[in-house]
């Protein structure tokens, strides 16, 4: 039997204008491209499970089973994101659709030089996910749950309760980064960070990611926490983890020709969390970790997000 990863996260139609650069305070562009497309973190990672699990669209042959819980709203949005979940083979029902609210947007823009965004976020229905509603976990024990930080914050931390309860390991990716309180490192399995969001929750400068042994200094705040794999991704130099078994390195990036970054850690972290259920014995983070860079070398070159994603015969 194939396991099971859920994520419990943000849905989000994104709106994304394609400009020369990003705009000074006062000043209007105009976009050379438009696009609509269903992303927020938590859709994207779980459709980054889904692709990447399987081959193609009518593919059979999933190495594993994917469902996303979250809250839409009872408009066109809504539907639009449920499809294209259910397109890349993750299973919906723990999506809720909700009558007297809107489903959340991302305004993105895009800086095509670059390929670098900037995001707001209007979460919408995601906020209807309350703490009361993840005493436990719903449905079937998963071998794997997904957080990030686009629904509201207590609601991430009642589930990382009842999961730690429950035995469940968890991948968080505290984005957008907050200050997290002691009981969120506790038996944390995994850590997924930015350097942005591993400066504000270690309390160190982004400086002091500058080199490796900063970044073994910083790993090791997370460690000391309570967390067994850190893992700090970092654009161009590439992904630096620490475990709590004593390993660590920087892994060098992989190039590719940015065109668009939307969703590339998204892709990282659903390559990522695929090895995680699927390792038998030890877990090799190091194989682990140049797998997703390879996955996320592929997103960053197309634009989108859940369509930039590859699937897992992409990668072959």
């Amino acid at each position: 039997m194939a396991p099971r990863i859920v994520v419990l996260g943000s849905l989000n139609m994104d709106l994304v204008s394609y400009v020369p650069h990003h705009p000074l305070p006062g000043e209007t562009l105009t976009a050379s491209h438009f696009a609509t497309s269903p992303g927020g973190k938590g859709a994207n990672q779980a459709v980054a499970c889904g692709k990447l699990s399987r081959s193609s669209s009518s593919s059979l042959d999933a190495v594993a089973e994917v469902a996303m819980i979250g809250a839409v709203g009872a408009d066109a949005f809504g539907t639009q994101l449920r499809d294209s979940l259910r397109a890349y083979g993750v299973n919906v029902d723990g999506v809720r659709v909700l009558d007297n609210a809107r489903s959340g947007i991302a305004l993105i823009v895009v800086d095509e030089p670059s390929g670098q965004n900037r995001i707001i976020l209007s979460p919408e229905a995601n906020h209807a996910l309350r703490p009361e509603h993840f005493a436990q976990i719903p449905g079937p024990r998963p071998d794997l749950l997904i957080m990030q930080l686009e629904i509201p914050f207590d609601t991430v931390m009642q589930a990382l309760e009842a999961a730690r309860r429950a035995d469940v390991p968890v991948l968080l990716n505290p984005a957008p980064a907050r200050e997290l309180p002691p009981a969120a490192y506790k038996d944390l399995a995994h850590l997924v960070v930015n350097e942005t969001e591993a400066a504000i929750l270690s309390g160190a400068q982004e400086s002091d990611l500058d080199d490796v042994e900063g970044l073994k200094r910083v790993g090791a705040i997370f460690l000391e926490r309570g967390v067994h794999n850190v893992i700090i991704t970092l654009g161009g130099r590439g992904v630096y983890y620490a475990t709590r078994d004593g390993k660590s390195a920087l892994v060098d990036a992989l190039k590719a020709t940015v065109v668009d970054t939307t969703a590339a850690g998204d892709t990282f972290v659903g390559s990522y969390a695929l090895a995680v259920v699927n390792s038998t014995g030890a877990f090799d983070i190091d194989t682990a970790i140049r797998d997703s860079n390879k996955a996320s070398a592929i997103t960053v070159s197309r634009r989108g997000a859940q369509v930039s994603i590859p699937w897992r015969n992409e990668l072959q």
